[in-house]
């Protein structure tokens, strides 16, 4: 890859991987309409690994009190707020990773595709409308509790789907089930951890086997701007979300989609 594309594709993935707008599906597209090679699975991991380390230094405090929390669950029995968030976070988690070893080769060979992610990018930017805009909008993450928590993660499953927006389908979600916009944005947030964390173990697996040559220089500066831009986005969607609701993210969803339509019939005649 030349220099262009590690900065653009490490900006994409760094300002969609928790933006409710689909961070696989902005990763594909370059290769569908530019018609970019494929930018490997050394790349993947580079850039996966620095919106990973964004979230983890971003909640680094929220993240040790849980660790503490739930070690003391486990070895004291002690309850606390963070234990039990620790532990639904956990149990959010089962049901993606269940179903992406079920269904990865399917979703690899069959739904990488530029209708697949104009189908997915309406429908369920119309679904997040919907919750943003019907949903009751009270609970914090910590008042979330086990089914909800598991609702929840068997949401974040469709996000294995391109286009569906891992961040998206869980914020949308968490909105049906009651979570104020902050609370479903940190939960959806803490969830991309061991989730990004277990993807990026998988995809180094499969680096190690295989027998495709590293660009260093490629891999360090798209893992920076990655991190950089994550971090940001984190940040700033946090700050705005109470104020603009989803309704900006669930308008670009929508333009993306009918323009990908609008792509596709073009390039099928």
């Amino acid at each position: 890859m030349d220099i262009i594309q590690v900065v653009i594709l490490a900006l994409i993935q760094g300002l969609t991987e928790f933006l409710p707008i689909s961070s696989s599906a902005h990763l594909i597209l370059p290769s569908q309409l530019l018609g970019w090679q494929d930018q490997g699975l050394s790349f993947d991991v580079a850039v996966n690994t620095g919106s990973l380390l964004a979230v983890v230094i971003y909640f680094r405090h929220e993240l040790y009190r849980m660790a503490k929390a739930w070690l003391a669950s486990i070895a004291k029995r002690e309850t606390s707020n963070e234990s039990q968030l620790a532990w639904w976070i956990i149990l959010a988690t089962l049901p993606a990773v269940f179903f992406g070893f079920m269904a990865k080769g399917f979703i690899e060979t069959h739904l990488r595709s530029a209708s697949v992610i104009a189908f997915t990018t309406i429908v369920f930017g119309l679904l997040l409308w919907w919750a943003d805009k019907h949903s009751r909008l009270a609970l914090t993450e910590y008042q979330s509790g086990w089914r909800k928590s598991l609702m929840i993660g068997f949401a974040q499953a469709l996000a294995l789907i391109p286009g569906t927006s891992r961040s998206g389908i869980t914020m949308t979600a968490a909105l049906m089930l009651g979570l104020t916009r902050e609370a479903a944005a940190r939960f959806s947030f803490l969830m991309s951890v061991p989730v990004s964390l277990g993807a990026a173990i998988l995809v180094v697996k499969d680096l190690a086997e295989s027998a495709e040559p590293l660009d260093m220089r490629a891999l360090i500066l798209g893992t920076s701007i990655s991190f950089v831009a994550a971090y940001a986005c984190i940040h700033y969607f946090l700050k705005i979300i109470s104020k603009m609701g989803m309704t900006p993210f669930v308008i670009y969803r929508l333009l993306l989609g009918i323009g990908l339509c609008g792509f596709i019939v073009l390039h099928s005649n």
